[in-house]
């Protein structure tokens, strides 16, 4: 069955002597994988300039549930520009989007929410209306695409964010560390982390007050936290790159 899809490609590896496999998010049948014949020759760049990270694309594809790999008939731009500017901000930006997209989500489960609003940050992207805070603002928003979105409950009585639990706890109290096991006591943020991430929960929309360390501590932490709630969340390493150039 041929089907029209917008998608936007987080990945390919080589296949054959002229192909790839994309792995590529749509929006009405979510992560799929993708054979796409004559990339890899002369004549194929025109595909190649198609499949950098996060291409925005309207594609007619092959789609037979019974299979894993499908084929790509048609791809080409979707409407916004596919920027892909040398400036080191907004390439470091978009692959740092991609490779949570590509370690989070799981093959064909849509999820159109998350598809829209992903598409909407790539437009502020290209539009350089990024700021320092927009990796965590993306991670807190797509946590709640995704369902693990952590609980903003923090008060005096809950101050130390649990990494495990996904919410705000009081102190554990001497007694509370023998009984916790299995580590657990490891997952307690200290009361400084705990109030970055509760700043940022509680203002998703606009920009807390932290420093550079303080927010790549903060962004850490909710890598962690991913890691922790999304068994494929292993060996993250976009962020590296964003640290020295998001100051």
């Amino acid at each position: 069955m041929l089907l029209t899809t917008q998608g936007l490609v987080l990945h390919t590896i080589k296949y054959g002597e002229t192909s790839v496999i994309a792995k590529v998010f749509t929006r009405d049948l979510g992560l799929c994988s993708y054979i796409i014949k004559g990339v890899r020759t002369p004549k194929g760049r025109t595909k190649q300039n198609l499949l950098q990270p996060l291409s925005h694309l309207e594609m007619t594809v092959y789609n037979n549930p019974k299979k894993d790999l499908q084929f790509v008939k048609e791809m080409r731009p979707e409407t916004h520009d596919n920027n892909y500017s040398v400036d080191g901000v907004r390439m470091a930006l978009r692959f740092f989007m991609d490779e949570v997209l590509y370690k989070s989500l799981k093959e064909n489960e849509p999820n159109q929410s998350l598809f829209d609003y992903v598409v909407d940050e790539l437009h502020k992207v290209d539009a350089s209306e990024q700021d320092a805070y927009q990796p965590i603002k993306f991670l807190i928003h797509t946590a709640s695409h995704l369902g693990i979105e952590p609980m903003d409950n923090y008060s005096v009585h809950e101050p130390f964010f649990n990494l495990k639990e996904g919410r705000f706890l009081s102190s554990p109290t001497p007694f509370m560390e023998q009984s916790l096991q299995n580590g657990d006591i490891d997952y307690y943020l200290d009361a400084d982390s705990s109030r970055h991430i509760h700043a940022c929960l509680s203002s998703r929309e606009t920009t807390p007050l932290m420093t550079a360390r303080q927010r790549s501590t903060t962004l850490g932490n909710l890598l962690e936290y991913y890691h922790i709630h999304l068994s494929d969340f292993n060996n993250f390493k976009s962020h590296e790159v964003l640290h020295s150039v998001l100051r």
